[in-house]
């Protein structure tokens, strides 16, 4: 099946030194640009770390300190690659756990906010998970009929984002309308919102989920609706002393914790995240006073 696109869809997948959001860093980077209409563009980066790769890591996707040493660091592709990614939603593997944050780290470090919140972020393992519940290989043979190993090099990036790719569209035709008979799946439109909407496995406002989305409650106990029905959401933090309360009252009556966060080992994204409600309550203060 074809994507049903609004615009750009980037299919990616990041190898990368390990899994600390803080302290590693990318070594690969291959993606797919599916345009609406269907025209493809793939690129497929090496990229120098800046670190040394740790002899796992070697083992685990082939490459080596000694093939990255002359690749350009991803600070020296972030601008090339901001401009490749804007406008489009993105699509990956695990990708909303863990590679749109590392990308996300990866391009404040460069010293460009690129804003994730206003793309859709589709992950075709949550999809997987949610209705068959294995990982990429077992989702390529089922939604495929081949097996990946006969296939792909596993743990390459270019060789993964390939697999999601055809993961992705596999998983578009089993659960479209009409050929779905299983009451316990769930019928997949397609559309990049559902999907967006289906990927989602928390309710975090930053990657790492250090601030969440909570309900508002009204003196009943029940949810408060907006304009357009839905329930009101506040943000809160989810860690520490302040766990539980309201981000923007937290930063009204103590404002040394924002500064004691940007101040401390938290990832970038998160002191974005904190900063952008911040600047937010501050604007929106201000707009009271001129009132």
């Amino acid at each position: 099946m074809e994507l049903n696109l609004t615009k750009p869809l980037i299919v990616f997948d990041l190898e990368t030194t390990g899994l600390d959001l803080v302290n590693d860093r990318i070594i690969q980077l291959s993606y797919i640009k599916v345009m609406p209409g269907g025209a493809e563009k793939n690129g497929n980066l090496l990229i120098n770390p800046g670190k040394p790769i740790p002899k796992e890591v070697e083992t685990l996707t082939g490459i080596t300190n000694e093939m990255v040493k002359d690749a350009p660091t991803f600070k020296q592709k972030a601008v090339e690659l901001e401009r490749e990614f804007t406008g489009c939603d993105f699509c990956g593997y695990n990708s909303n756990r863990f590679d749109v944050p590392m990308l996300a780290e990866e391009f404040l470090r460069a010293g460009i906010d690129f804003d994730f919140a206003k793309c859709r972020l589709i992950d075709a393992q949550t999809i997987f998970m949610k209705q068959e519940r294995r990982n990429l290989a077992a989702a390529y043979k089922f939604y495929t009929g081949h097996r990946m190993e006969d296939d792909f090099r596993a743990h390459r990036a270019d060789q993964d984002t390939a697999a999601t790719y055809a993961v992705l569209k596999g998983e578009l035709d089993m659960y479209a309308p009409g050929h779905l008979d299983d009451p316990d799946r769930v019928v997949l439109h397609n559309d990049m919102d559902e999907l967006a909407e289906f990927s989602k496995h928390n309710d975090n406002v930053d990657f790492a989920g250090r601030i969440v989305w909570k309900d508002v409650e009204g003196p009943d106990g029940k949810p408060v609706l907006d304009e357009n029905g839905k329930p009101k959401r506040v943000e809160v933090f989810n860690f520490g002393k302040y766990k539980g309360s309201v981000v923007s009252d937290v930063l009204h009556r103590d404002p040394g914790y924002y500064s004691w966060m940007l101040a401390s080992d938290f990832t970038l994204n998160t002191k974005q995240v904190l900063t952008r409600i911040r600047l937010r309550e501050f604007n929106n203060s201000n707009s009271v006073k001129l009132k």
